[in-house]
């Protein structure tokens, strides 16, 4: 039986969850550059984040300016990780294949898989520029074979995120935009003067990205519902607690509403994981996120068994998922709703966010029940053809879809099947007009 040390504050919860107060702000945003275009984006891009320039379109001889001017040692690390990145999202790719099988003599169907035209990556900045968020969306993108990436991140503090602007130019951003919030997702989404519309739009951001994302979803597509950083690490009793402490802590500080979880089948290492955070917190640089985070959405839980752990696991459905137990690729085979496993003491959160090569686009709000996270498919239109090139295949299907049409009175399509059969095989026609059947 699970067993409660700690639990999310009243108001607080261990799921993130949507703040509903930010839908009329956003529904307003929407509105307003639906109507206005660019006057509006630039009204909100000055209300918001107090950025105005001449142009929010980097052009080429900009970009190469801003790139020209970080650390060498930036640039290879942002290199290195993007390598890690594509080769991933290659192998993702090459798993997905075209085909067409001849079902019966001359019934050929196929399946294709189609790259959208356009889209938009959103790469969040804000207090942090998350260069990481590049990598993910439009290297991701770019390998699936999207044709047109439009890339959008807000100014941080009034500055340009230089490390972000060669990010997504390295990954093959074809147009860079200094743009944040939803002004630059409903920019995208819908169009404007300047700002081409897209099909689809990915990338986290912050709760008003979140929601313009999901009021546009539908108009365009988008990667997944988002909402705060989540991160659950199971541990048994063999886990280091400091590094089980340094881990939550490492995800709280994405924000004072990230959830991190312990659930361990040990109550000592619990109770030395509570106070290490506490002491950690202290000297902590980014404790003004991380404390509330914890205080508010952190819970503790013990179990009796691994197996339950894993079940209570599976229960809150996390975004992360890291697994410090004795046989960590037991989980591989017992829980099935996450949106990443990050295996053993030598795996992290952290690794998957920045550096490893996987996608850190992931399901939050239990939407790990459901779906995975970005990859190289959601970029990917699954399509299907069929052709029926035997004229005694189409006679036989044409007299099956007649009665199975009739079964649900579609007579509309009933007739498509008769006429088929009619055509090809001389069966009776009693519904047409005298002059096609004489």
């Amino acid at each position: 039986m699970a067993t409660y040390l700690k639990r999310a504050s009243e108001g607080g919860t261990g799921r993130a969850r949507r703040d509903d107060t930010v839908g009329k702000i956003v529904a307003d945003v929407i509105a307003e550059i639906r109507k206005r275009g660019d006057e509006a984006v630039r009204e909100y891009s000055e209300k918001f984040d107090n950025w105005s320039p001449e142009s929010f379109r980097l052009s080429a001889a900009e970009i190469e300016r801003i790139v020209s001017g970080v650390p060498a040692q930036v640039i290879d690390d942002i290199l290195a990780v993007q390598r890690r990145v594509r080769t991933f999202a290659q192998h993702q790719k090459e798993s997905l294949t075209d085909f067409e099988v001849e079902t019966e003599p001359g019934v050929f169907l196929g399946q294709k898989h189609i790259p959208v035209g356009r889209a938009g990556a959103y790469v969040p900045g804000g207090r942090y520029p998350l260069v990481a968020s590049a990598h993910m969306t439009v290297v991701t993108a770019k390998v699936a074979g999207v044709e047109h990436v439009t890339a959008c991140t807000p100014p941080i503090r009034g500055e340009i995120p230089a490390a972000t602007v060669a990010a997504m130019h390295l990954a093959g951003a074809d147009e860079i935009f200094l743009l944040g919030g939803t002004q630059a997702v409903a920019a995208m989404a819908v169009g404007t003067e300047t700002i081409g519309k897209v099909d689809m739009l990915a990338g986290p951001g912050n709760a008003y990205v979140a929601e313009a994302k999901r009021q546009l979803f539908g108009e365009v597509g988008i990667d997944l519902f988002a909402g705060p950083t989540e991160t659950l690490v199971v541990a048994d009793d063999e886990a280091d607690p400091f590094v089980v402490a340094v881990d939550l802590l490492s995800q709280a500080e994405h924000g004072p509403d990230s959830p991190a979880v312990l659930v361990t089948t040990s109550r000592p290492l619990a109770e030395r994981v509570m106070s290490l955070v506490e002491e950690i917190l202290v000297e902590m640089p980014t404790a003004d996120f991380a404390a509330p985070a914890w205080r508010d959405h952190g819970e503790v839980v013990v179990t009796e068994t691994v197996e339950e752990a894993f079940a209570v696991a599976d229960s809150y459905a996390s975004e992360h998922v890291q697994i410090l137990t004795r046989e960590p690729r037991l989980a591989l085979q017992k829980m099935r709703n996450f949106g990443a496993l990050f295996l053993g003491e030598g795996t992290c959160v952290s690794y998957g966010d920045k550096v490893i090569g996987t996608n850190h686009t992931l399901p939050t709000r239990g939407a790990a029940r459901y779906t995975g996270g970005l990859w190289v498919g959601k970029y990917l239109k699954t399509v299907t053809y069929q052709e029926v090139a035997n004229r005694q295949a189409s006679a036989t299907l044409g007299e099956l879809c007649g009665r199975a049409a009739r079964i649900e009175q579609f007579e509309g399509h009933a007739r498509s099947g008769d006429v088929r059969a009619w055509k090809y095989s001389g069966a009776e026609l009693p519904w047409a007009p005298a002059s096609v059947v004489r």
